[in-house]
């Protein structure tokens, strides 16, 4: 085991019951069907950090997700990436690209969303610009839920971070989470999220 762990680095369990005990989260054993996750509390919302794996004929791909679902006032809708190769394809299919008004921020990011002024406004936040800066690869947005999974009610949506991938570094890990926890309470400042949010759980 040693001698593995050399090579490869800590194990997933490692890493995510090490996040758990540093952000004061609950580490859940699922067992083989329902798997393992982090479940973190901030303020009146719950954060969930999970796997999931997506398969395509003899090929499947697993992913790192992170999510917060919470009452949408509003419908604000957004979607953040890293600028890449396919984001000039987006812009010419017609895709709306917000810019902010950090030059750097601008040159490195697509943010895509439903209403310019609000989205300005989240990401005048220079705390939350910082974090997702941090994060080599990130897509981050807001997902319309509309009570569609089991226990959510209508009008739920939900913050909702992947990547592909296994993320095994304590520090990234932690990074999001406070990403999280910052676009949250920014949203509820702008009046966007409740801040008396009921116990949702994904």
């Amino acid at each position: 085991m040693g001698f593995l762990r050399g090579i490869f680095g800590p194990s997933k369990d490692e890493v995510w019951r090490q996040l758990s005990r540093e952000i004061g989260a609950e580490f859940v054993d699922g067992g083989f069907w329902k798997g393992k996750k982090v479940v973190a509390r901030v303020e009146d919302w719950t954060i969930t950090l999970d796997t999931y794996t997506q398969s395509s004929g003899k090929h499947s791909t697993t992913y790192t997700r992170m999510r917060a679902p919470f009452a949408n006032k509003d419908g604000l809708r957004f979607t953040i990436y890293r600028r890449g190769l396919l984001s000039g394809l987006g812009k010419a299919l017609g895709m709306q690209d917000i810019e902010v008004g950090c030059p750097e921020f601008d040159h490195d990011f697509i943010i895509k969303g439903n209403d310019q002024a609000k989205i300005r406004a989240l990401f005048a936040n220079e705390q939350i610009r910082e974090l997702i800066q941090s994060q080599r690869s990130i897509h981050l947005r807001i997902n319309e839920v509309k009570g569609r999974r089991q226990g959510l009610p209508e009008g739920t949506d939900e913050l909702h971070f992947h990547v592909t991938g296994v993320i095994k570094d304590v520090k990234r890990l932690k990074s999001l989470y406070e990403l999280f926890a910052r676009t949250l309470n920014h949203l509820c400042h702008m009046d966007t999220a409740y801040e008396d949010d009921p116990n949702l759980v994904v």
